[in-house]
This record gives structure tokens, C-alpha cells and sequence, in this order.
């Protein structure tokens, strides 16, 4: 492959990741979650199985702690997250999800579903699960980052 052709690969999959983190972003909103930025759902995506520390969030959006921090005060004055004491390290407290915030992963969820569902009209089933195989080959493990930086 050539430098040209593996800058325009490069740049369709920025673009592809970029359309869907927007249409995803707009169904949620379209949920009634209209106080939220795209930043927020890849927060709410470590944040949603078990919780975590605001240093384990950081490292998984690739920001400093403080701009996690700023993250973590914003979502819990908005109701979306709750500050605990941390199960394992007295000095920790783990950031959860609320119930709100649980309801705006499964808006984000359904929005998903909506945008990858369209796919389908240009895409069969086929292609699709092709697709996904090929890309998690490429990136099994990375963390999933904003494009932009979170403040």
C-alpha cells in the first residue's frame, strides 16, 4: 500500500468513527439527554460495568486526572454519576454510574443500534460482521478515546 492510499484508508476511518460518534451523540440527545457531549458517553463506557477511579478514567479517555476530575464533578452534579468508597483502597473512591446515567448508556446503546442498523441498507449482513471482525483484528484491546480533547 502506498503513502496516498494509507492516508485515505486512514482518513476514512477517522471520518467513519467520527459520523458515528455524532449520530450517536444526536440520539441520545434526541433522548433527552441534551446536557451531554460525546466526551461524556466515552467516560459513561468505562464508567458503566463496574465503576472506577477518577486515575482508571483518565487512562482510559488519555487525559490528565484533572481533566477527569472535571469530567467526574461535572456528570455527578448532573446526576449521572455518584461518588463511593472504593471497595479495595480506603483512600479511592469509585465513580458509578446513577440510575440516570444508566439510562443514557442504553439511549447511547439504542442509538448504536439505529446507526449500524442503517448500514445494513448499504451493507448486507455479511459485509457487516466482516467488517467488525476485521476492525477488532486491528484494535482488540485499545481503549475507545475521544477525537477531541475532553475540556
Amino acid at each position: 500500500m502506498q503513502n496516498s492510499e494509507a492516508m485515505a484508508l486512514s482518513a476514512t476511518l477517522l471520518a467513519a468513527a467520527g459520523d458515528l460518534t455524532q449520530r450517536i451523540h444526536e440520539g441520545v440527545v434526541a433522548r433527552g439527554f441534551a446536557d451531554l457531549r460525546p466526551a461524556h458517553g466515552f467516560a459513561f463506557a468505562r464508567l458503566a460495568p463496574d465503576g472506577a477511579t477518577v486515575t482508571e478514567l483518565a487512562a482510559h479517555l488519555g487525559v490528565t486526572k484533572q481533566a477527569a476530575s472535571q469530567l467526574v464533578d461535572e456528570v455527578v452534579r448532573r446526576g449521572y454519576a455518584e461518588r463511593r468508597p472504593h471497595p479495595g483502597d480506603a483512600r479511592a473512591r469509585l465513580i458509578v454510574l446513577t440510575e440516570r446515567g444508566r439510562a443514557c448508556t442504553r439511549a447511547a446503546e439504542a442509538a448504536a443500534a439505529e446507526v449500524v442498523g442503517g448500514w445494513r441498507e448499504l451493507l448486507d449482513e455479511a459485509e457487516v460482521r466482516a467488517l467488525w471482525g476485521s476492525l477488532a483484528k486491528i484494535a482488540p484491546y485499545g481503549p475507545v478515546r475521544p477525537v477531541r480533547p475532553v475540556w
